[in-house]
């Protein structure tokens, strides 16, 4: 079967291709009646027509495509990150690839031989915007999500309120009564980790002890850390607060392997609500990060650079999830 062209859906609808570019090309606006644009969408529906991007992509000098640098595939973060960029990519007839970077957050390779000539854009996660000069030049419009709003190159950035979240950690534990907290911080140095290291020394009290140990972000690195900073009794914290899920889980393998009961003994807390946060028992207290909606947020800012339109947006909000891994602090 011959597939259908701008020439038939111009045939049939009784207008000219040009009213058909128009209209599917969403340019109709102010030069073709509502009623004759409903007109031709839904005779290109009944017709089955596809527009040729290939061809049109050629005309206009773009791919209508987006590159998103991640640090990891590993973490169901990014994932959902991917997933929401996708959505709001297809519904603008882009394509979003998806890129590893191969040095996790430090400097990222350029995956083409010539990124401006196979991209329009690029989004970066939880990158330092100092590590994405080799791809694309300066001229590549950068949407950077999750990350130092102040600093790089960047056209637009979308951020989570990460501090929010450590605050309402933080509050959350100071009343069920713990005064003696360890955070358990990722060893990996990145924006998005000190904002919630400043926001949770911001929020405690006065009276409070804070310990700080750096962990590699996997669970058997945070059981090492854990279990060297729970070894001796005498000054053991009441919580632990974690940088990640991840993290959290390795905490509790070493409570659990030292004896001690969780909440009843330890309380800990994590960050992300990863589905490894219902996964564990007891099931984790956490931060919920959209992280889909990460992912809509930066697509739709890089199709607003691309039209040349500013993109401003405010934090997107986060929510703590209050499970069983959270208790009343143990009487000393």
């Amino acid at each position: 079967m011959t597939r259908p062209t701008s020439r038939d859906v111009a045939t049939a609808a009784g207008v000219s291709q040009a009213t058909v570019s128009l209209v599917l090309g969403d340019k109709w606006h102010g030069r073709v009646s509502a009623r004759t644009a409903d007109l031709v969408r839904e005779t290109a529906t009944t017709l089955g027509y596809r527009p040729n991007l290939a061809a049109r992509n050629l005309r206009l000098g773009t791919t209508r495509t987006a590159l998103l640098v991640v640090p990891a595939l590993t973490n169901e973060f990014f994932a959902r990150v991917y997933t929401g960029a996708a959505r709001i990519a297809a519904e603008h007839g882009f394509g979003v690839v998806l890129y590893p970077s191969p040095d996790g957050t430090g400097p990222a390779r350029d995956p083409f031989a010539s990124a401006r000539a196979a991209l329009d854009g690029v989004i970066a996660s939880s990158m330092a915007a100092d590590a994405l000069h080799a791809i694309g030049g300066a001229d590549l419009p950068l949407v950077m999500l999750d990350s130092d709003p102040t600093a790089g190159r960047a056209a637009a950035h979308v951020n989570l309120a990460m501090a929010d979240g450590m605050r309402q950690v933080t509050e959350h534990l100071l009343t069920l009564g713990h005064r003696r907290i360890l955070h358990l911080a990722s060893a990996i140095d990145s924006w998005t980790f000190d904002i919630r290291a400043q926001a949770l020394t911001t929020h405690l009290t006065p009276h409070t002890e804070l310990r700080t140990v750096r962990a590699p972000l996997t669970v058997d690195g945070a059981r090492t850390a854990t279990e060297a900073a729970l070894a001796h009794p005498h000054d053991r914290p009441t919580a632990i607060i974690c940088d990640d899920d991840i993290l959290a889980a390795g905490a509790c393998k070493a409570a659990r392997r030292l004896g001690l009961r969780i909440p009843q003994d330890l309380s800990v807390t994590g960050f992300d609500d990863l589905a490894l946060a219902t996964a564990v028992d007891p099931e984790l207290t956490t931060v919920h990060l959209p992280a889909e909606r990460v992912g809509e947020q930066g697509m739709t800012a890089l199709l607003a650079v691309l039209e040349g339109t500013p993109w401003t947006a405010p934090d997107i909000p986060v929510t703590l999830i209050p499970r069983d891994s959270t208790g009343p602090a143990p009487t000393p």
